[in-house]
């Protein structure tokens, strides 16, 4: 094949480097996109270094470096009295053409958006000191691959806060430390459950419970969800034979219902029986607004069959991905392994902040505010949807959590109504998108944590007003 020694009329590819920034490198890439693209054919010979350094005006070095680096990287070869030239195997790629517009920028959360939490000013005011003490005087800890079930100090602040607050039954080996509720359901259904095995999940569920269970594997049915929460006699007529039970006993999520003792001890029976295990997901159980703190299922439990599951996110800040699971016995090494093998171990500064801050009273005070302030919301939220003209809502006031629930009465499909309070500026989940089977009820999930009661209010109120 005969050799191209003739330069191509560079003139109409010769590249417009920047104004400032290194050169080498901008003529490299610029030289390397032309290859690519087929602007330059393979076995094409490439300028003379010092004409194409006259016609960038850059210095003859920056491009004998560009050159050099297109040979490194095999893009180009250097024949001694002949040139540079173009290797003849290179990647001819189809370059998208560039999109100057800027990204759109993700548009706030609207009102009622569930998840989402309240910044407070105080608490980000004394984490941030708490983060930059740690940071000004770094321990050991921040330089070395740490321990997977998290730093011994923030567990032991984990356990007190679990045995008072919760009457959780832990110690500091059987707490892991997690990104998260999301992060512990995957190292505990992973650990505990095989593809194939059957689970039960309460109907309606969490949805992104139902995904970690069914992305595993495991058999999912639904139990339906009552007035006392879950029955275990329903559930061993549907699936006799389940390895598991995920439930959100203290508030279930979204019908925010309590579990009765005759219920959990009950449930707790059949685990037993069944050498079963039960998932406890305690997700928002600070934010009580009446009537007696409520004791973790875990707490009862005295045959160590309840995994127990919670999180930071809902009190502090989604942000901080930080939760715990207290893990019994003869789970625990599966977890911790697997813990170690997908994600090594939690983030030691932001655990050292968080440690600083339930001792040293910075985190119950923070709940009392964030209670109060969700409260608030709550009753704005309500004001706002009972304020139609005509009552196409029935709100039920949740003396516990971060969202109610909505039902229609005027025989409207939920998720025609999701959409129209859209349309108005209020965020609301179809209740019947959270059912297993086939919906038994028609109804909006509205959070109202991380909003003012007046957004709340404004919002509900356009949509109290069109149904």
């Amino acid at each position: 094949m005969k050799i191209q020694t003739n330069s191509p009329d560079w003139s109409a590819l010769i590249p417009v480097l920047p104004n400032q920034g290194p050169r080498t490198a901008a003529l490299y890439d610029a030289i390397r996109r032309l290859i690519e693209s087929g602007a330059v054919p393979p076995r094409g010979k490439l300028p003379p270094s010092r004409d194409l350094a006259k016609g960038l005006k850059v210095s003859r070095a920056a491009v004998v470096a560009a050159f050099e680096m297109l040979i490194a990287d095999g893009f180009a070869e250097a024949r001694t009295g002949s040139g540079t030239f173009v290797a003849a195997q290179v990647p001819l790629l189809r370059r998208p053409a560039a999109d100057t517009a800027p990204a759109p920028e993700a548009p706030p959360p609207l009102p009622g958006t569930l998840g989402a939490a309240m910044a407070d000013d105080r608490t980000l005011k004394t984490f941030r000191t708490l983060l930059s003490w740690h940071l000004a005087r770094p321990g050991a800890e921040h330089f070395n691959y740490g321990d997977p079930r998290g730093g011994l100090g923030f567990r032991e602040a984990v356990v007190s806060y679990l045995r008072a607050a919760r009457g959780v039954r832990c110690d500091v080996n059987s707490i892991i430390i997690i990104s998260g509720t999301q992060q512990g359901l995957d190292l505990v259904i992973r650990s505990a459950l095989r593809p194939g095995d059957a689970a039960w999940i309460e109907d309606p569920c969490y949805p992104m419970a139902l995904e970690a269970l069914t992305g595993a594997g495991v058999r999912v049915v639904g139990v339906p969800v009552d007035s006392e929460g879950l029955d275990p006699a329903r559930g061993e007529a549907l699936m006799p034979k389940a390895r598991a039970a995920y439930v959100t006993p203290s508030h279930q999520f979204p019908l925010g219902v309590t579990m009765t003792m005759r219920r959990r001890l009950a449930l707790i029976d059949w685990a037993k029986r069944n050498d079963a295990w039960i998932i406890e997901d305690d997700y928002d159980s600070e934010f009580r607004y009446a009537g007696p703190r409520l004791t973790a299922l875990q707490g009862i439990d005295d045959a160590g069959r309840v995994i127990y599951v919670g999180t930071f996110s809902k009190v502090l800040f989604p942000g901080l991905r930080i939760g715990y699971a207290v893990i019994p016995e003869p789970l625990l090494g599966q977890v911790v392994a697997l813990r170690n093998r997908t994600d090594r171990y939690p983030p030691t500064l932001a655990e050292a902040a968080l440690t600083d801050l339930l001792r040293e009273g910075h985190f119950a005070a923070h709940i009392r505010r964030a209670r109060r302030r969700a409260q608030a919301a709550r009753d704005a939220l309500v004001e706002g949807l009972r304020s139609g003209p005509n009552p196409g809502l029935e709100v039920t006031v949740p003396d516990q959590g971060l969202h109610l629930i909505a039902d229609l009465t005027t025989g409207a499909r939920d998720t025609e109504v999701a959409l129209a309070a859209k349309s108005v500026g209020l965020a609301a989940r179809p209740l019947s998108s959270m059912y297993v089977s086939e919906p038994a009820r028609q109804g909006l999930v509205i959070g109202f944590s991380g909003f003012t009661g007046d957004d709340l209010r404004l919002a509900a109120s356009r949509l109290a007003a069109i149904i």
